[in-house]
């Protein structure tokens, strides 16, 4: 793709005036093509998001989350991976979606290959190229992280799922995480990347009535409203907390 734009939005998590803040500035940002990233679901405003993004005038492609996958998979009667402590909060999300939501949702691919110009063949994925729960930050070694990329064949891929935000490289491979639109570990904002023209990769920040989003959240029926309003919206985890947190679960990950 030459001289284009593509946004990447990751880890939405239903949280709707996020999204709609970074929809507005990828508008006046002219974007061309927008990739989302997986995880929109689960979160508060299930419904009113995936209403939102099915109005993007835009063309727009996804990709699967663990999220996602998980809310389907509870749908179909597959039963949930997660901890029983979080199990309450797909199921909710579940009950909130219709039929042709869960269709829609069933053909969204776990990765998606675009070649754009100035920065060659970009793999986007959800955690990592070989699974979509895999965890890796800007600080763990490429020893264990190199592995987890093996068989991407991309010059760049382009990743989500620790919703912090990085731009390194991990041997000859340059990864980039797009960070959270709506649960972000970091200031308080929603995070998104653009990539092009010519070979640009710029990570952004939007920011947005942070009170007046926490407030519509917390009004919702979602089973951690204000919760979620007050740790995703108002005052989220900082980074170095989540890194020491992440860094220490990847480097104990069993390798491949």
């Amino acid at each position: 793709m030459t001289g284009v734009r593509v946004a990447a939005l990751y880890d939405i998590h239903g949280n709707l005036p996020a999204l709609d803040a970074v929809l507005d500035e990828v508008h006046r940002a002219d974007v061309d093509r927008i990739v989302v990233g997986g995880d929109v679901l689960p979160g508060p405003m299930p419904r009113e998001t995936l209403d939102r993004l099915a109005r993007i005038d835009i063309p727009t492609d996804y990709i699967m989350g663990n999220g996602d996958r998980e809310v389907f998979a509870h749908l179909r009667g597959s039963g949930s991976s997660l901890p029983e402590s979080v199990r309450h909060l797909i199921i909710w999300t579940g009950e909130q979606l219709y039929a042709d939501d869960v269709d829609r949702i069933s053909a969204w691919p776990a990765t998606l290959r675009i070649a754009i110009d100035g920065l060659g063949d970009v793999l986007f994925c959800h955690a990592t190229p070989r699974n979509d729960v895999e965890i890796f930050t800007r600080l763990t070694p490429d020893e264990i992280v190199i592995p987890m990329l093996a068989g991407a064949g991309a010059d760049l891929v382009v990743c989500g799922h620790t919703h912090m935000q990085f731009d390194r490289m991990f041997g000859a491979t340059r990864v980039v995480n797009a960070g959270s639109v709506g649960m972000p570990f970091a200031e308080p904002g929603a995070y998104w990347l653009l990539l092009g023209p010519a070979g640009t990769v710029e990570l952004r920040r939007t920011t947005y009535d942070f009170a007046a989003a926490a407030r519509v959240i917390a009004a919702t029926d979602y089973p951690q409203a204000k919760e979620f309003a007050d740790m995703n919206v108002l005052s989220p985890t900082p980074e170095a907390e989540m890194l020491q947190r992440m860094t220490a679960v990847a480097s104990t990950a069993p390798r491949s």
